[in-house]
């Protein structure tokens, strides 16, 4: 009787502290069932009709610095190419170090959608949201979901692909039983509307466990070849277990059934809006800042267009907009200060815009200022700081954005 209490206070305990959602310990002595790190949900015919009845497949991929360095987004074109030899793609890689989904959620128009509608889309950003960005839960499913559901509602028909990455953080809690948060939240989303995963971050962990991988061959946060190419055998397999069977003469495209939000602040309007639409009250410009004069490297894609800068405390700017959330997508470098924003004329709140990376990179990156508006028009008066943790007190706007 008192072992049998006992056991159902330890089931009560687990389930209350979440230990019911964490992965089984790594285990040496465990194999784990095969391809159990690859979950499809779905069927991923959408994008096969669209590449073997139709001959044109837009395929894009969105992330990191893992997604935009020769890793394996190419590998998985040429796995696509080999398959489909008589489909004509287009690809896009909208990869971007340092950034995170808030970041994707709101650039997504822009760098993605833009481009034409997407029949394969392929989502990096477990890595980047934990050691880049700090996320919590609640901002990753914000991100991801905001993602999908623009994803979604630009084509109903768009499969989609989320793949986690693995930094040596995230290995430390899948050795110890536990799910990432990260990845964690994502796969949550993944599994709200039925979107396939890659848990390369799982499979890495076994692998080098069971002695058959190690870190440096991996190749670290940023994959070697060795590495890279696991990821892209994981996809195929995806795949062939996706499509097993000769596609049938009859097949069509089904919408993806659309779902109620997990977040109803998700970032699912997210979007840029440009620094010209602000009205600069004082101290602010628009002009390409002299890099050679300041410290820090820079990322080149921001090397030569205009951003919204400022470099005195009390200068001061009004941005109208609309929606429940409004931030901005900054460069932020050693010399990054702080800034004061206030909504419709309410209390000011302080956000410090430099990173623990500012130090030797103008580091871009998206802070939000308010993210649980009303919906409908607001104002934001944002003012450079006093205060500054920096060697300054610089603002440099790439994008402000809303949601």
């Amino acid at each position: 009787m008192i072992r049998c209490i006992a056991r159902r206070l330890t089931s009560l305990l687990l389930i209350i502290t979440g230990a019911a959602l964490c992965c089984p310990a790594v285990r040496a002595d465990q194999a784990p069932p095969a391809d159990a790190n690859i979950h499809l949900r779905g069927t991923l015919t959408n994008c096969r009709v669209q590449f073997e009845q139709h001959k044109k497949g837009h395929v894009a991929f969105i992330g990191g610095s893992i997604t935009e360095m020769n890793g394996y987004r190419p590998m998985v074109c040429e796995i696509l190419k080999k398959r489909f030899p008589a489909t004509e793609f287009t690809f896009t890689d909208a990869g971007l170090s340092s950034t995170c989904s808030t970041t994707g959620a709101f650039r997504l128009q822009t760098d993605v959608l833009s481009k034409g509608p997407v029949d394969l889309f392929f989502v990096e950003f477990a890595v980047n949201d934990d050691q880049d960005a700090g996320h919590s839960r609640e901002a990753c499913i914000r991100g991801m979901e905001g993602l999908i559901r623009q994803a979604l509602r630009h084509n109903p028909n768009m499969d989609i692909v989320i793949t986690d990455f693995i930094n040596p953080e995230m290995m430390e809690t899948l050795k110890a039983g536990k799910t990432p948060l990260t990845a964690g939240a994502h796969e949550e989303v993944a599994e709200h509307y039925g979107v396939s995963t890659i848990n390369l971050a799982k499979e890495v962990t076994e692998q080098i466990v069971a002695g058959k991988l190690t870190w440096k061959d991996f190749g670290g946060v940023h994959p070697a070849p060795r590495g890279n190419a696991i990821c892209a055998a994981m996809i195929d397999r995806l795949m062939e277990q996706a499509w097993t069977k000769p596609l049938a003469a009859d097949a069509r495209k089904a919408p993806h059934a659309a779902t109620q939000p997990l977040d109803p602040l998700s970032y699912e309007n997210g979007r840029f809006i440009d620094p010209k639409q602000a009205t600069l009250v004082s101290g602010w410009n628009i002009s390409v800042p002299e890099w050679k004069t300041l410290k820090g490297g820079t990322r080149k894609q921001f090397n030569t267009i205009p951003l919204l800068c400022a470099d005195q405390p009390r200068a001061e700017l009004k941005l109208d907009f609309t929606g429940t959330a409004v931030g901005a997508f900054v460069v932020a470098g050693p010399d990054a200060g702080t800034v004061e924003a206030r909504i419709d004329g309410g209390q000011p709140v302080e956000v410090n815009l430099f990173h623990h990376f500012s130090t030797g990179l103008h580091y871009p990156r998206t802070v939000m200022f308010a993210t649980n508006l009303k919906p409908g028009q607001h104002t934001l008066t944002l003012r450079i700081s006093e205060k500054t943790t920096s060697a300054g007190h610089a603002a440099r706007i790439i994008q402000f954005v809303a949601n």
